[in-house]
């Protein structure tokens, strides 16, 4: 009888930790811009782990954080990266989605991986495009 042996990595799942220090990433580069923003993480399944609202932000801007950190969760990219694949013509134009929540494809939400792999999702909304681009990038790169 011959027995076939895999090697199986585990890759550590995103934590409260890890949440709460892409907050506090994100909540920094906001502040030193001068820009109140809302913070949303998800883990890999979802999930929200924790969120961030100052209470002089927008409303709006707490949904729309939402909203970009699961467009980047389940489309695995930045959501820079797909402004110009919705316009008339792109690629995701006529995307149905099953999602309880309708995509979002304007800058502010980063996919967050492990070792390659994609663990959770940063969404930050209240500033404009390009700062929430750099507010979240700002916090996954803090995370390593």
């Amino acid at each position: 009888m011959s027995t076939t042996s895999t090697t199986s990595t585990a890759v550590a799942p995103l934590t409260i930790q890890d949440a709460e220090t892409l907050v506090a990433e994100a909540r920094r580069a906001a502040e030193a811009a001068g820009v109140t923003v809302s913070i949303t993480v998800l883990d890999a399944g979802g999930h929200l782990l924790a969120f961030r609202r100052d209470d002089r932000a927008v409303l709006i801007s707490g949904e729309t954080s939402t909203r970009k950190a699961y467009t980047a969760l389940q489309l695995n990219a930045p959501t820079a990266d797909l402004v110009d694949a919705v316009q008339p013509g792109g690629l995701f134009h006529t995307l149905p989605t099953a999602l309880d929540r309708p995509l979002l494809f304007i800058a502010g939400g980063i996919p967050v991986r492990r070792e390659g792999r994609l663990i959770g999702a940063i969404g930050v909304g209240g500033g404009a495009p390009a700062q929430d681009h750099g507010f979240a990038q700002a916090a996954v790169e803090a995370l390593g």
